[in-house]
C-alpha cells in the first residue's frame, strides 16, 4: 500500500498524473481508518455523498439514530450500500446509563448491576443478550465491555459502567460478557486502556490527569488488558495524561508510549486498536481533531472515531491523507492499519458466514421476543439478591 515517490520534473504531465494517482490512493486507504458517527434516522443526501466520498470502515449510531428496530436496520443497510468493503456497524450499548436501544427495545441492566449477582452465568448472558439485540438491529460491533476499575476516585464520572476494583473480579466478568457477544457474533471492545478508574474527571469534557506510576498501573489498571489480550478484538484508547509514564500530559490516545510501547510490545497485543471519540474535550484540550488522528495513528492506532460533526470528519481525512503524502514512515504506518483492519473484516466475515446473516429487518413478533427476553433478564437481575438471601435463610434452618 505504500506509494513511492517519484523523481520527475516538477511540472511535466506525468509527475501530476503521479501525484493525483498518490493522492487518490491515500484517500482510499485512509478512509478504511476512519469510523464515523451523523446525525439523524435515516441517511440523507448529504450523509450518503460522504460515506459514498470517504469509503470510511464503520458507522457508530446513537440514541439520536435509533428509534426502532426495523428503521436502526434500514438505516444501516443503506449505510453498507454507500460503501464497497463490509462496514463494521457500531454501538455503545453497555446498559444502564450507556443504553442506545432503550427506546427501541427497552432498559437493559448495567455491567455493576449484573456483576453483582456474583453468578458467571449471568454474566456470559449478559453479553449474550446485548449481542442478540445488536446483531437484530444489524450491529456486529459493541464497543463493550468497560474494563475500567471501580475505584472511588472515578465513582462520579463512571458510576455503574464498572464493575469492580478488584481487577480479576472485573476479568471475570468481561471474559464473560465477550464469550456472550461472540456467541451472539459480535465483536466486542475492552475500554478504556490504560484505565480510568482513577480520573476525577470527565474525558468527555476534560483532560483527566492520573498520577500513577507504571508498576502500579501494570498491576491493577492493565492486569485486564493483559489477561485478555487474545480475548479482546478491539481495545478503545483513553482520552487521559499519565505523567508519571510519559512525563508530560499527552493523552494516552496521542502516546507512542502507551499504544506501541506498552499495549503492543509489552502486553502483546495483536487486534484492532481504536480511539476514543476525536471529538471529545479530554483530546482536543493537546490538539485539533485532524491533527490528533494524526497523532494517534502514528503512535500506533488503528481506527479513528470520530462521531459527530461532518467538518471534524472531513479535516480529519484531508489531515491524515496530507500526512501521508508527504511522509513515507507515516504512509507505511496508514498501510499497516489498513492491513490490519482488513484483516479483521476478513475473519469477522468468517464468523458471521458460520452464523448466517439477516436479509431482513426484524419482524414485530422478533422484536416482542427480544424486548420480552431483555424485560425478564432485567427482574432476573434485580430479584438475584433476595434469591440469594433466601437461600442464606434456609441453609441456617
Amino acid at each position: 500500500m505504500t506509494v513511492k515517490f517519484t523523481t520527475c520534473a516538477r511540472n511535466s504531465p506525468r509527475r501530476k498524473s503521479k501525484e493525483s494517482m498518490l493522492t487518490k490512493n491515500h484517500q482510499s486507504v485512509v478512509g478504511q481508518l476512519l469510523i464515523v458517527g451523523f446525525d439523524g434516522t435515516d441517511i440523507s443526501p448529504r450523509v450518503s455523498s460522504l460515506l459514498t466520498r470517504l469509503q470510511p470502515a464503520g458507522v457508530i449510531l446513537f440514541a439520536r439514530n435509533i428509534r426502532t428496530a426495523d428503521q436502526t436496520w434500514r438505516l444501516l443497510r443503506e449505510c453498507q450500500k454507500c460503501v464497497a468493503a463490509p462496514l463494521f456497524t457500531c454501538v455503545d450499548l453497555e446498559g444502564g446509563t450507556v443504553d442506545r436501544f432503550r427506546d427501541a427495545l427497552g432498559a437493559a441492566p448495567s455491567a455493576a448491576e449484573v456483576f453483582a449477582t456474583g453468578d458467571r452465568k449471568l454474566f456470559r448472558k449478559h453479553g449474550e443478550i446485548v449481542g442478540a439485540n445488536c446483531r437484530a438491529l444489524g450491529f456486529n460491533v459493541d464497543f463493550a465491555p468497560v474494563l475500567d476499575l471501580a475505584f472511588e476516585a472515578s465513582r462520579s464520572v463512571m458510576g455503574s459502567r464498572a464493575v469492580s476494583a478488584d481487577p480479576l473480579a472485573a476479568v471475570a466478568y468481561a471474559r464473560e460478557f465477550l464469550a456472550g457477544l461472540r456467541a451472539a457474533r459480535v465483536t466486542g471492545c475492552g475500554k478504556h486502556f490504560p484505565g480510568l478508574g482513577e480520573g476525577k474527571l470527565d474525558s468527555h469534557h476534560e483532560l483527566p490527569v492520573i498520577e500513577k506510576p507504571l508498576t502500579r498501573l501494570w498491576a491493577e489498571d492493565l492486569l485486564p488488558y493483559r489477561t485478555l489480550r487474545r480475548q479482546l478484538p478491539m481495545v478503545m484508547i483513553s482520552h487521559a495524561a499519565y505523567p508519571l509514564v510519559t512525563r508530560d500530559r499527552t493523552p494516552a490516545s496521542l502516546s507512542k508510549v502507551w499504544i506501541t510501547d506498552v499495549l503492543r510490545k509489552r502486553i502483546g497485543y495483536r487486534n484492532l486498536v481504536v480511539s476514543d471519540d476525536l471529538e471529545m474535550g479530554g483530546v482536543l484540550s493537546a490538539a485539533p481533531v485532524g491533527e490528533a488522528a494524526v497523532e494517534f495513528v502514528r503512535a500506533g492506532g488503528d481506527l479513528c472515531l470520530i462521531c459527530h460533526r461532518e467538518d471534524n470528519i472531513l479535516q480529519t481525512h484531508e489531515a491524515l491523507t496530507k500526512t501521508a503524502e508527504r511522509d513515507s514512515k507515516f504512509s507505511r504506518r496508514v498501510a499497516e492499519a489498513a492491513r490490519r483492519v482488513a484483516a479483521s473484516k476478513k475473519k469477522s466475515a468468517k464468523m458471521l458466514h458460520a452464523g448466517g446473516r439477516a436479509t431482513r429487518p426484524p419482524a414485530v413478533a422478533m422484536v416482542e421476543k427480544l424486548s420480552r427476553r431483555l424485560w425478564e433478564f432485567g427482574e432476573q437481575v434485580r430479584l438475584e439478591p433476595f434469591g440469594r438471601q433466601a437461600d442464606k435463610r434456609r441453609s441456617r434452618s
